[in-house]
């Protein structure tokens, strides 16, 4: 992968614009969080408009994606706020529309391209609809993790083991260590705060971690709920004495590419994740 670390940016601070996504997506608008030169694979937020509808078919490549806000309608089944899927490349589905428009977390493993041919697809890979509120909250934590908080998963890749999942964490609590993983760590902050060795990241903060980089230690004062994802392999922790001890209200001190550092700063109080 050749995407370069971000830690942390204001996805709010990154301006909306018209893309159509290589004609997989036409008459949208998108904040392009992270992107891969060598692959096309890319993170991003996707604003559909009020009345959309593009017709049914299949992509070239993987895609997930979590509605943020409002609503899709994909082959006649509603897909709402905090919904969540996983379609592997080659998986048709039915006209996306939307009545009242969306805005929508999305991920690509390519560059998106509608498939002209069919493709084959393994079923284990399919996650077709999963709501944020019927998934359960489980444990399975390193057994050194700060107690506190509970995990969603949404999806596990059933050969490289690539994790998503929710995780959301009790009000008042922080970690005085910091970790490693050997995969990749890709985050959307959906609710709350976090205090970290970078400043402090409010709803709509996003990160591209690369393996081997030590971070945090992290707290919140309100609670959170972040969205997941690690690329790479089985996600494992280890714990490391900080470089920064921890500490509340930290100042903004991002690591950005040279195309975000438009979007370099902090916004604080923000309620809203787009």
């Amino acid at each position: 992968m050749s995407r370069p670390r971000i830690e942390f940016v204001q996805s709010q601070r990154i301006p909306w614009r018209p893309r159509t996504l290589d004609g997989a997506r036409p008459g949208v608008e998108t904040r392009l969080l992270s992107e891969d030169d060598e692959s096309g694979a890319r993170s991003l937020l996707v604003r559909y408009p009020p009345g959309v509808s593009l017709p049914a078919g299949a992509l070239t490549v993987d895609e997930e994606f979590l509605v943020l806000d409002g609503e899709l309608v994909i082959g006649g089944a509603s897909y709402p706020a905090m919904t969540f899927a996983h379609l592997p490349a080659g998986h048709a589905c039915g006209d996306w529309t939307s009545a009242t428009g969306a805005i929508v977390l999305e991920f690509f493993s390519g560059t998106p391209a509608r498939a002209a041919e069919p493709i084959a697809w393994d079923e284990r890979r399919l996650v077709l609809r999963k709501s944020l509120y019927d998934v359960p909250y489980t444990g399975n934590f390193h057994p050194e993790f700060p107690p506190g908080a509970g995990r969603k998963m949404l999806y596990q890749d059933p050969v490289t083991r690539d994790t998503t999942w929710v995780l959301g964490t009790m009000p008042m609590r922080w970690a005085e260590r910091s970790e490693v993983h050997p995969t990749v760590e890709e985050m959307y902050l959906l609710s709350g705060e976090v205090h970290g060795d970078r400043g402090v990241m409010r709803p709509g903060a996003y990160f591209w971690r690369p393996p081997g980089v030590p971070h945090g230690p992290f707290g919140t004062q309100t609670g959170n709920l972040y969205f997941f994802r690690t690329k790479g392999g089985l996600l494992a922790t280890t714990y490391v004495e900080p470089e920064r001890p921890f500490r509340w209200w930290p100042a903004y001190d991002a690591v950005l590419p040279p195309e975000l550092e438009a979007a370099r700063g902090e916004i604080p109080g923000v309620a809203t994740c787009w």
